[in-house]
């Protein structure tokens, strides 16, 4: 029994610290949004994701902007199960993409989801939308068991593999397209 009790700890110890590690890695790396709110909800059987983000743009992707190159914004869930034996089994994995694009004909900003868009007035407008999601579906509740122990991995990015082909190149060592943040969040399975 000692044993078992000393094992638990070490790995309560070891998710703590990549917790810590991937929380570190979400303030170093997330600079031009701030997570304002992230959290998982049960309805209807299925386990959803609401997230809100306030994206400030740093100057040269918002010149782009004003000069009609369209961004994208990239989010993306994964839900793993805790393992103490293996590494943590990966249940779902979801991903939703943003476009935000300036239309200068009309001086609108036109924000699209797959294949539903949305005109706005102003670019602050367009980030909000883009920036946020509720009722999100991560998985059905069947796919889950309620005596295991959840997280769930989280990021929202600007995506630059998506920007047009000439202006990828030299981003790389250039930190004002850097945008994003990440965070670990736990997750209660209860039915």
């Amino acid at each position: 029994m000692h044993q078992s009790l000393v094992r638990r700890r070490y790995l309560q110890g070891l998710q703590l610290l990549l917790v810590l590690v991937c929380l570190w890695a979400g303030v170093v790396r997330g600079q031009g949004v701030e997570l304002a709110s992230l959290q998982t909800s049960q309805e209807e059987g299925a386990l959803n994701l609401d997230f809100a983000a306030r994206v400030t743009l740093p100057k040269a992707v918002e010149d782009a902007l004003q000069r009609g190159v369209p961004i994208y914004f990239l989010a993306e869930a994964r839900l793993l199960r805790s393992r103490w034996y293996w590494r943590d089994e990966r249940v779902a994995r979801v991903s939703r993409s943003w476009r935000i694009a300036y239309q200068p004909l009309t001086n609108t900003w036109r924000v699209g989801l797959g294949g539903l868009h949305q005109t706005l007035d102003t670019l602050s407008e367009a980030l909000n939308t883009a920036s946020r999601s509720a009722g999100w579906k991560l998985t059905d509740l069947s796919q889950v068991d309620p005596d295991s122990r959840y997280y769930v991995q989280f990021s929202y990015r600007l995506d630059t593999s998506q920007l047009p082909s000439p202006m990828q190149i030299g981003l790389g060592g250039q930190g004002d397209w850097t945008v994003g943040v990440e965070r670990v969040i736990g997750v209660d399975v209860a039915r």
